[in-house]
């Protein structure tokens, strides 16, 4: 079955994200490895990496998935792109050195520029990036976007695009968000909607791409391409697509990591209704 789990905090040290994770029973976590709103952060030291893979061989959480920072944007033409770039060779190696083995990524925003000229700078520099760890084990997973302003990732043939230029890298996969890909105008609110969206995955990336869900609600109505993201069953999706991912058989042992809000009833009470939908 797939393993439920919530992005959680890291303050007092990386270790202490298992702790947090057995509080809420997940199976899995997200975490940030440093501050998600600055460029640079003190390395992982080696006795700091090993009490973190202490705690995780003691938990029962299975699954450890890192967010990149959101400063991150692979395709800017300005200084921020190279910055970008020097980042994101550090995410991987700060997961790599905590044994992690899937890094998210927002695939970026084309600052209206062309979308495919964006797009081919994006690879490009996933390209340069996955050269220089060609010895890590680490894996890039775009998410998917709510197509919000100029981000890209809101159209799966972006991810199309972006995988043939790197000659579809097996390092490469996919991460998909149930609020962004709802704002982004795709329904799976029932049965058929939701077999029409796999459909579309399969066909653009295929389903072993696919290595982590992120579980929002969405606060708008389809297609309004705003990222808001809600509690489980309170926002336009309803509890139906998260029950859908849930019991399906493609996402046995994949991750499914809620960001809902920290309001209402929390990360508690969504883990709750996501245990019940999945039936234990």
């Amino acid at each position: 079955m797939a393993r439920i789990g919530a992005h959680v905090s890291i303050s007092g040290g990386v270790e202490q994200a298992f702790r947090r994770g057995e509080d809420l029973s997940c199976e899995a976590i997200q975490i940030f490895t440093k501050n998600q709103l600055q460029w640079r952060s003190a390395p992982i030291s080696q006795t700091r990496a090993e009490r973190f893979l202490r705690a995780w061989s003691e938990s029962s959480v299975t699954d450890v998935v890192v967010h990149a920072s959101y400063l991150i944007n692979l395709a800017a033409t300005d200084a921020t792109g190279e910055r970008s770039l020097v980042a994101l060779e550090d995410e991987i190696e700060r997961c790599d050195i905590l044994g992690i083995d899937d890094l998210v990524l927002h695939p970026g925003s084309s600052r209206g520029n062309p979308v495919d000229d964006a797009l081919r700078l994006v690879a490009a520099r996933l390209g340069t990036v996955l050269d220089r760890t060609g010895h890590k084990r680490v894996n890039i997973l775009l998410e998917t976007m709510s197509g919000q302003g100029n981000h890209l990732g809101a159209d799966f043939r972006e991810f199309t695009r972006i995988f043939e230029l790197l000659d579809w890298h097996p390092r490469m996969g996919l991460c998909l968000d149930t609020c962004h890909m709802f704002s982004a105008g795709f329904d799976m609110r029932t049965e058929p909607a939701y077999g029409r969206l796999m459909r579309q995955i399969d066909q653009a990336v295929g389903f072993d791409r696919v290595r982590c869900w992120h579980f929002n609600d969405s606060s708008h109505p389809l297609g309004r391409r705003l990222d808001r993201h809600a509690h489980i069953g309170e926002g336009e999706l309803g509890y139906a697509p998260f029950s859908f991912v849930l019991n399906d058989p493609l996402w046995e042992d994949v991750p499914c990591i809620l960001e809902t809000p920290q309001g209402g009833c929390g990360y508690a009470g969504d883990m709750s209704l996501l245990r019940k939908m999945r039936g234990g």
